[in-house]
């Protein structure tokens, strides 16, 4: 099975680190055009280096743009006025009690999380509809299916994802472009491992805390070990190839079977 992206511009948001860098680095490694977004210059360029060190001749293009705002995906537009391939990646996460989320932090929320990509597809797909190629793929959570009670407004933005994917999808019914959403599980992100070391204290390494982290918060876990974001970021890319035409309008598990439902 050959994926090749030679000729096809990518653009991933949020690819400084974790899922959309990994993800960012695996189309670098299919020939695309890759387009690098984040909100900081430094950090883009940080990651740019880090995917030309292991990917030497890579096509990359840093953006940095806020696309939380209006302003900075208009920004991004006229940076990259078209694109082939988008990833809405871009998403912030946090643990609070449901009864302690303000106003303002769930509108935090769904501008990052939700409106970023609404915004961003908004932009792009009439374009991949008019040239007859394009995909557009969400990165929801496992968290949209089963929410947990601490995260409660981050899973909020993830459902709403999928129902976005879902509607943009038949909205480019017939056209040669496709919209998904992939449901990630627990992934090894710079964020999680902060988060998890937090958690569990005590634990004697990391890899010890995770798999703690596991048994007591994700039980039902098959992988019973934290996700690699190259995981993802394989699941992603395949989705976004043309081998993946028939793909449409789907919610995508890659969660390590934390999801005990047979069906997202």
């Amino acid at each position: 099975m050959q994926i090749d992206f030679t000729g096809r511009t990518v653009l991933v948001t949020g690819s400084t680190l974790g899922i959309g860098l990994a993800t960012a680095e695996g189309f670098a490694r299919a020939g695309a055009r890759t387009v690098l977004n984040g909100r900081d210059e430094t950090r883009l360029k940080a990651a740019a280096e880090s995917i030309r060190a292991k990917v030497p001749g890579a096509d990359l293009v840093t953006v940095a743009a806020d696309v939380s705002t209006a302003e900075g995906a208009a920004t991004l537009l006229e940076a990259v006025p078209a694109v082939d391939v988008l990833v809405n990646n871009t998403g912030i996460f946090a643990s609070t009690p449901v009864l302690e989320i303000s106003d303002e932090e769930w509108r935090r929320f769904f501008e990052v999380n939700v409106l970023s990509g609404v915004r961003l597809a908004r932009q792009y797909l009439p374009g991949m509809m008019a040239r007859g190629f394009g995909r557009v793929v969400f990165v929801s959570s496992e968290t949209a299916i089963d929410t947990p009670l601490d995260m409660v407004h981050y899973g909020v933005t993830k459902t709403a994802l999928l129902a976005i994917a879902s509607g943009l999808a038949k909205a480019a019914a017939g056209t040669g472009v496709t919209v998904n959403s992939v449901l990630p599980g627990p992934t090894h992100t710079e964020g999680i491992e902060e988060y998890v070391t937090a958690l569990i204290p005590e634990a004697e390494s990391f890899d010890a805390a995770q798999r703690e982290f596991i048994a007591r918060f994700r039980p039902t876990s098959l992988l019973q070990r934290l996700i690699e974001p190259s995981e993802v970021a394989n699941l992603i890319l395949f989705t976004s190839s043309e081998l993946a035409p028939a793909t449409t309008g789907a919610a995508l598990k890659v969660e390590g079977g934390t999801l005990t439902s047979l069906v997202p």
